[in-house]
């Protein structure tokens, strides 16, 4: 029997235990359906879920060059052409403007003449073909970028259906539309089924299928009382043994509506940056307008006036049109890239933090480590019997369904704790709280402790027995997590909990310190553990006995000095931290009010992914400021282009920054404006790939972009308009 097999088995066997515990209460017959005459809840065979995955990875790998991809960018293109869609876009709408009159005013000359004074209609036609060709390059590349999004979105969409589900209502179970779940109801999913609704596991240990979220066929398990493994999504199919659900979320606020919506770009907001630059490019708009305005009275002056034609070229290619065209594309192109990751971005604005991020919070258990902590074992100390020790370690587990606690329980009996009695119904269990830091079972006059050990001297009220510390600090020199037991207010043992630290850490961490983060680790252990633990990572600094609120005080005295903080989180009592922190990724696993509070989460359940994330917040940042340059740097070849060809026969002294010796003064501008369109169908895979990204401190990336794109985007035209000149006085166009 393989691994896998054998904990399917396991999950199998624990389900049986509890359901000869509980099913008298709270499990309805299979043949008690009150709602016999309904249809029961779907079942997907095999085939639907591998079809589904194999057109959920296609989505997700597929290339933006792909035929249905480019045939929707190139259909929304044109229906972008709407000045209610361009009014987001003010440097695009201009020239849309610009387009409009060009166009009216070359077609106005086949009906009065004398309006084409200055230019030939043949050279107006293609003026006009271009500044629409500009207009309808950009809006591709903002459709391509949004093309896979509502791809997937429809795929999404479609696996979005009505489902029956049982709701458990006083002991009994009914059938009723997933669309009248509301929060707080509890309903049963049982093998092959679909999970009806968000919400979280209160009872049953089985395994879910969450290919339709992930793309993943590897089942998942879910189990009560953890906040790794609690959360499961609507659309979701369980796959062994039976869950009862408490369902989190309304209809139309699912994780799976939420994504539909995200990744349509429904809700995509500008972000600050966004904003900021936006701001910018309408300032140097207006700058350009106003040059070009005066251009026209020196003109007259000079006795050579110029065609309004002319002019409107003029002002489109000095306007910074190609970070304009490209400015949505880039964003909307960061969000997918971070998806191609499994990781749901609930903002723009994420990502362009997680490039600035300058500080990284990170939670030992899962994140640094693998965060399965197996009991590895069990001493005695102070002066008890292993016996009582064993005793005290299998009681206190008895009520514990984490994986530690099982582990603890299985650990115990395999070393001779005499199996007793189970949970009697009148006992008390105590429940683990992140406050008090220990768990146990009050039943027969006897109390059954453990926890951290602080928290266990504490409970008991007397001193730390020599032992005792001396077991505690081998423990966290090995990198161990110690647990004190106690029974009846002794203490009698001490429990060796054995994580591991997950591996290529160490070479992470180094590039963050080349790009300027700290990272600082934050874990409940005591401080001899945690150092241990941290230099084997190698993160700068650690927080040791950290409760979940002293997370939020941490993040507040960082923001307070100036940084900017990330952090990864998947339980309720991370919610208020990861809404403080700047970067909040949470878990798809982990509980509803994780995933509410944080603008990432992750559907893979993989807190390292946050490392990904800020590699590509730079990437997004690095991306816009380097076709940003090398759109301003463009202005400068086109400024040589069109003004001496313009002012040549008025001034014949500019004819020394004629650098380029072009054809014509007609041929130079139809040059510069074919550029000006085509070097935004040049840049489409770049904005939409982004720029190749490499750990490096802010300065060396800088100089890097000011040399390549800086000078790159002055040269690039100078050689581009005049290959092109070539080619219309090669044809005669001009």
């Amino acid at each position: 029997m393989s691994g896998h097999d054998r904990e399917q088995a396991g999950v199998t066997d624990r389900n049986r235990r509890q359901d000869s515990q509980r099913a008298p209460r709270t499990m309805p017959a299979r043949d008690a359906d009150p709602m016999r005459g309904l249809e029961p809840p779907p079942v997907r065979t095999p085939e639907t879920d591998e079809m589904k995955e194999l057109l959920q990875r296609r989505l997700r790998g597929a290339s933006p060059w792909s035929g249905p991809l480019l045939k929707r960018a190139l259909r929304d293109a044109v229906v972008k052409l709407d000045p209610r869609h361009l009014v987001t876009n003010p440097v695009m709408l201009v020239v849309e403007i610009g387009a409009l009159w060009t166009t009216a005013v070359t077609l106005a000359q086949l009906v009065v003449p004398e309006l084409g004074r200055g230019f030939s209609l043949g050279f107006g036609i293609q003026i006009s073909l271009w500044l629409w060709f500009t207009v309808l390059f950009a809006n591709f590349a903002e459709a391509l970028a949004e093309a896979r999004g509502k791809a997937q979105a429809e795929t999404l969409r479609a696996t979005r259906k009505e489902t029956p589900a049982r709701r458990l209502r006083d002991g009994r179970e009914e059938l009723v539309p997933s669309s009248q779940l509301r929060k707080g109801d509890i309903v049963l999913v049982r093998e092959g089924e679909i999970i009806p609704g968000d919400g979280e596991v209160v009872e049953g240990i089985a395994y879910v299928n969450e290919a339709v979220i992930t793309g993943e066929s590897a089942p998942v398990l879910k189990e009560p009382g953890t906040d790794i493994r609690s959360g499961v999504t609507a659309g979701t199919q369980v796959v062994s043994d039976w869950l009862k659900i408490r369902i989190t979320a309304d209809p139309g606020e699912s994780f799976l509506d939420r994504m539909i919506a995200l990744v349509e770009g429904a809700r995509r907001q500008k972000t600050p940056n966004e904003i900021a630059l936006t701001i910018l490019l309408v300032g140097l708009t207006l700058v350009f307008l106003l040059v070009v305005a005066t251009v026209e009275p020196f003109a007259i002056y000079a006795g050579n006036p110029v065609a309004t034609v002319v002019l409107v070229a003029l002002l489109v290619c000095l306007m910074p049109t190609t970070i304009g065209g490209l400015l949505p594309a880039i964003g909307i192109a960061g969000m997918d890239r971070v998806a191609r990751f499994n990781v749901l971005a609930l903002s723009g604005r994420a990502i362009e933090a997680a490039g600035d991020v300058d500080v990284l919070l990170l939670d030992k258990t899962g994140t640094i480590t693998y965060g399965n902590r197996l009991a590895a074992e069990i001493i005695p100390v102070n002066g008890a019997s292993l016996l009582d020790a064993l005793i005290a370690a299998r009681q206190s587990s008895l009520a514990d369904q984490t994986p530690e606690g099982r582990s603890l329980l299985a650990l115990a009996e395999q070393m001779g704790a005499p199996a007793t009695e189970g949970i009697r119904p009148d006992a008390e269990i105590i429940a683990f709280t992140a406050q008090a830091r220990l768990s146990g079972l009050r039943q027969g006059g006897h109390e059954y402790l453990k926890g951290a050990p602080e928290a266990i001297l504490a409970r008991t009220g007397e001193g730390a027995p020599a032992d005792l510390n001396e077991q505690i600090e081998r423990i966290a020199r090995e990198g161990g997590t110690p647990l004190a037991l106690a029974l009846d207010g002794r203490v009698v043992g001490v429990v060796h909990f054995k994580d591991t630290v997950k591996p290529g850490l160490r070479q992470r961490f180094q590039e963050f310190r080349r790009m300027g983060i700290k990272t600082i680790m934050i874990t409940g252990d005591n401080p001899l553990t945690a150092a241990t633990i941290a230099r084997e990572a190698g993160v700068d600094e650690f927080v040791a006995g950290a409760k979940p609120e002293d997370k939020i005080e941490i993040i507040r005295e960082l923001q307070r000095q100036g940084h900017l903080v990330a952090m990864t989180g998947d339980g309720t009592n991370d919610a208020p931290a990861l809404a403080q922190a700047d970067v909040a990724l949470a878990m798809n696993s982990g509980t509803a009010a994780a995933k509410e509070a944080a603008n990432l989460v992750d559907l893979d359940s993989n807190p390292t992914k946050l490392i990904e994330v800020i590699a590509l917040g730079k990437q997004l940042l690095i991306t816009r400021g380097a076709i940003t340059t090398f759109s301003i740097a463009n202005d400068v070849a086109k400024y040589f282009a069109i003004i001496p060809a313009m002012f040549a026969t008025a001034y014949p002294e500019l004819g020394t920054l004629d650098v380029m010796r072009l054809a014509t003064p007609e041929s130079a501008i139809l040059s510069a404006v074919i550029f000006n369109a085509l070097i935004i169908v040049a840049l489409v895979p770049l904005a939409l790939r982004g720029v190749g990204y490499r750990p490096a401190p802010a300065a060396e990336l800088l100089r890097r972009n000011l040399l390549v794109y800086g000078v790159g985007g002055i040269v690039a035209p100078f050689i581009g308009i005049k290959l092109i000149d070539l080619i219309i006085a090669a044809l005669g166009l001009a």
